[in-house]
């Protein structure tokens, strides 16, 4: 192991050995399996088979495999991905890794609380969706409530995530891949063409390229469960078992549910729908049970929910981590007796506020806010760019190091693994760049070295931090009681 290897949290109270392996499991599906993405994919009829086949093996498989490698590798090490990239590149390649994910988290945020204020609204009235002030109001309760139960660690927000996931991500997918099999065996006419293996291939050209970086981070989020190393009962056991039960049921849901949606809707009706409550609204009403959108509305609110829990808890504890070891200031280095990073919830939570404040109240900033949501894709991607490519390097550089999940085939099979992950990547930065159709092409230039510049900017900060690091920065750590 690396001298610089992470240590046990110098703040709190150690780790409870709370997670075994559904736990661990829920957390990876909490993280990926999102409702919302079903409508947009179903727009694709068949070929939304190929596109998810495409997801499949150029990342959810990599990432699954490379993430049950490298955590059951480094199973005693806190931080996720922090972790593994430090071990493989040093401070500086786990450092720029995990506050990526943490920075791309900021911008995020307010999209998934929108999500859920408007999704919540169907329930109550969809006119709604329309109110800034009910959006905000609800954003809000939604984000410092998941913060508020990040705050009492992992047995609390782990209980939280296993029951909210079944509600509100499992439960609604099975219930509309149940209605999309009652429609096609009803004898109801289904909108798809005629199945055959022709119409699931892809349609490949310029105008379907920068939907490919969607389609490859459809399933980011397969790391999470290594953020919660220390807190697993065996983690050289139930990491692997662990992911694979998470890819299986996120993978069948994601494609059945789709394609009951897609059975149903037309393609041209979920192309003018503004969100996914429309689309189920449209899918309810089709299938005479309107009664059942205002409950299916509240499940699906409560996955937005757990979803935002995931990703809001994992890359704070990472970051935590980073302050723990002294390579951030001692405001960041903050914990509860419950081993939570308080200070780092609590910047995130503030930070947060004010991006979903401007982007409730200042509708006009869209082109500006287009380019932060390419900027998530583009930290996401270098993120994911260093997992894969510190499973290639550990292989080389500790070739003996105990791996109690091995990706099989030795140097080959990891390469092969490795290496498909990393191209699938490498190619979803490449076309993230491209601006959208809200640009126009004399904006183009500007738009994609804007994102470049803004990617840099949000990436950067971890060299400047290691640049100022103190020596008193790792015991000034302070514990709340």
């Amino acid at each position: 192991m690396s001298e610089d290897s992470a240590t046990p949290p110098k703040n709190g109270m150690a780790p409870q050995k709370v997670l075994g392996i559904f736990a661990l499991a829920m957390i990876n599906v909490a993280a990926v399996l999102s409702i919302r993405n079903f409508p947009s994919m179903a727009v694709y009829g068949w070929e939304c088979i190929g596109w998810y086949i495409i997801g499949t093996v150029l990342f959810l498989i990599p990432i699954s495999l490379a993430g049950a490698e490298l955590a059951t590798m480094l199973a005693d090490k806190d931080g996720g991905v922090y972790a593994w990239c430090k071990e493989a590149f040093g401070e500086k390649g786990g450092f720029t890794a995990i506050f990526c994910e943490w920075s791309n988290n900021l911008v995020w945020f307010p999209t998934v609380l929108a999500f859920i204020a408007s999704t919540l609204a169907f329930a109550i009235s969809p006119d709604l969706a329309s109110n800034p002030v009910y959006l905000f109001v609800v954003m809000m309760i939604a984000f410092w409530g998941t913060t508020a139960v990040a705050y009492f660690g992992e047995n609390v927000s782990s209980k939280f995530q296993n029951y909210g996931v079944i509600l509100g991500s499992i439960i609604p997918s099975i219930l509309i891949i149940g209605l999309g099999v009652y429609w096609s065996l009803s004898g109801a006419a289904i909108v798809l063409p005629p199945f055959s293996l022709g119409e699931i291939v892809p349609t490949l050209d310029l105008s379907t390229l920068p939907f490919f970086a969607t389609v490859i981070l459809l399933f980011a989020g397969m790391e999470m469960a290594g953020f919660h190393a220390l807190e697993t009962k065996n983690p050289k056991t139930d990491f692997p078992k662990a992911m694979a039960i998470s890819a299986v049921i996120i993978f069948f849901c994601t494609v059945m549910a789709t394609l009951a949606i897609a059975f149903v809707i037309p393609a041209d009706q979920l192309n003018l729908a503004a969100g996914v409550m429309q689309a189920i609204e449209y899918f309810f009403t089709a299938l005479n049970i309107p009664g059942a959108i205002a409950p299916m509305a509240v499940l699906i609110t409560i996955g937005g929910v757990v979803s935002l829990a995931a990703w809001l808890i994992g890359p704070a504890k990472g970051l935590g981590v980073v302050a723990n070891e002294g390579n951030m200031p001692p405001l960041f280095n903050r914990t509860n007796k419950y081993g939570s990073p308080v200070a780092v919830l609590v910047i995130q939570a503030l930070i947060g506020t004010f991006i979903s404040l401007l982007y409730v109240f200042l509708p006009s900033v869209n082109q500006a806010y287009w380019m932060l949501s390419a900027m998530t894709v583009e930290l996401l991607c270098i993120v994911y760019i260093l997992i894969f490519a510190a499973l290639i390097k550990l292989r080389y550089s500790k070739p003996d190091a105990p791996r109690p999940f091995k990706i099989p085939g030795g140097i080959p099979g990891i390469w092969l693994i490795g290496g498909m992950g990393a191209f699938g990547v490498i190619f979803a930065f490449v076309v993230g760049l491209m601006p959208t159709g809200d640009f126009t092409s004399a904006e183009a230039v500007s738009y994609t070295l804007g994102v470049l510049l803004g990617t840099f900017l949000l990436a950067v900060p971890p060299l400047i931090f290691l640049k100022m690091k103190k020596p008193g920065w790792i015991v000034s750590g302070t514990k709340e009681g």
